[in-house]
């Protein structure tokens, strides 16, 4: 089983990737003159890259104590994390097989972080 701060340090990185993810969605959609930045990047799309270098750099440090085959499958939570964000905050849809997906997922999540030795 996964120690605590561990446990949270993946929960943090899944959290940065996803509000990264909403964050990118959400500035690709900037007209030309909200890219303030070089005249490419709107401020959304700015805090999307920054979110994904903070839960990159978190995930850097979770890797000296977690193996990559455990850390990787936990992260794969931002998956459904993003599915879940979209149609919160997009309004996008999710139909029934994908609803499937997310349990097959979410499924995989649960035997490697049960099954993980340190």
């Amino acid at each position: 089983m996964l120690d605590l701060r561990i446990l949270l340090g993946l929960v943090a990185v899944v959290g940065f990737a996803v509000a990264a993810n909403v964050m990118l969605k959400l500035g690709a959609g900037a007209t030309q003159a909200e890219r303030i930045i070089f005249g490419l990047l709107g401020w959304q799309t700015a805090c999307g890259l920054a979110l994904f270098g903070c839960g990159g750099m978190i995930y850097a440090v979770l890797l000296r104590w977690v193996p990559l085959n455990v850390a990787q499958a936990i992260t794969a939570a931002q998956f459904i994390g993003v599915v879940l964000s979209a149609s919160l905050v997009l309004s996008e849809p999710i139909s029934p097989v994908r609803w499937v997906g997310i349990g097959c997922i979410a499924a995989g999540i649960l035997v490697v972080g049960l099954t993980a030795q340190n």
